[in-house]
């Protein structure tokens, strides 16, 4: 069964920008499609990009031309680079497959906080 282990938020001015990882244990990753979520408090999960296991990609609106979603099948990893970070992108960010993809549990994310 793939493991999820997410990496790399932290705390980030405005304009700022960071990369998140997502480490994947397990056989199936390089054929599985890829996507970030993320949950601000009080509200509901979001899928925010995604990744085809050839690197066809899809954006929230939220996010297009902000954030770049790439994988690196030989790693097992998924990254999200995040650029001109906004207070609202604040959240706590995870990986898994988009829907309506294999069940795979949900790793413990990774919290970014946009703020001045």
């Amino acid at each position: 069964q793939v493991q999820l282990v997410e990496s790399g938020g932290g705390l980030v001015q405005p304009g700022g920008s960071l990369r998140l990882s997502c480490a994947a244990s397990g056989s199936m990753f390089g054929i599985l499609a890829m996507a970030w979520y993320r949950q601000a408090p009080g509200k509901q999960r979001d899928l925010v990009a995604s990744i085809t296991f050839r690197g066809s990609t899809n954006y929230a609106d939220s996010v297009k031309g902000r954030f770049t979603i790439s994988r690196d099948n030989a790693k097992n990893t998924v990254y999200l680079q995040m650029n001109s970070l906004k207070p609202e992108d604040t959240a706590i960010y995870y990986c898994n497959v988009p829907p309506p993809g294999p069940y795979i549990p949900w790793g413990q994310g990774t919290q970014v906080t946009v703020s001045s």
